[in-house]
């Protein structure tokens, strides 16, 4: 492995936490809003990547050049929600809570781009690794967002459907959880990143618009 594959490696490290630790943070912050104080409890009430690194999602995978992970996850105890939320409504805001942090990182990092290109584009070269940065970061929020909303468990999806599932659905809804593990693998054994692939691209569309439009070009 050649020097220069070694430090694109270490570089995508840095994207892939500070949205991994967003992402738990998210879950962790309107768990707390909510009632339940579990997670600033246990120390993951912080925007400190260390509290949240899983030596595989967090470490391996980026090193490996996949530009994707998972961190561990906050653990949450909805029987502690104030009782104006249900416990599936509570669920339902801390789990979207996680792609919603990851899309408003996603359009933060697209701003700020596109200010640095109108203002400063010394600093963003095509080729510079603050260009790169942004880049990886944008796309990694993306699709993480996505990702993390298909419905399947342990996906945040998957809460955020069981918060809306209507009662004469919840028997077939509970069998299908059942095998949600298993739907999981074979989303990444049999390639399906189709289903996130057409919604990443317009996302991805939209905010490149926004950048130029910013930027001014």
């Amino acid at each position: 492995m050649s020097i220069e594959t070694i430090a694109e490696r270490v570089l995508m490290l840095i994207p892939v936490w500070l949205s991994l630790t967003v992402h738990e943070f998210a879950h962790a912050w309107s768990a707390f809003k909510l009632g339940d104080n579990t997670a600033r409890e246990r120390g993951r009430l912080t925007l400190n990547p260390i509290a949240h690194i899983d030596p595989i999602g967090t470490l391996l995978l980026p090193l490996l050049g996949v530009p994707f992970g998972w961190a561990r996850p906050v653990p949450v105890n909805p029987a502690r929600f104030e009782r104006r939320f249900t416990m599936r409504q509570g669920m339902l805001i801390t789990a979207a809570a996680g792609p919603i942090s990851n899309l408003l990182l996603a359009l933060a990092s697209t701003v700020l781009l596109g200010v640095l290109l109108r203002f400063a584009p010394g600093l963003i070269a095509p080729s510079a690794p603050t260009t790169s940065l942004f880049l990886i970061l944008i796309n990694v929020n993306v699709a993480l967002a996505l990702f993390n909303l298909l419905p399947i468990p342990p996906l945040d999806g998957s809460r955020i459907a069981d918060g809306v599932m209507p009662d004469r659905f919840r028997p077939q809804w509970e069998l299908f959880c059942r095998y949600g593990p298993w739907l999981l693998i074979a989303f990444f054994i049999f390639g399906a990143g189709f289903l996130i692939e057409k919604p990443a691209q317009l996302v991805l569309a939209g905010l490149n618009s926004l950048m130029v439009g910013i930027a001014g070009y």
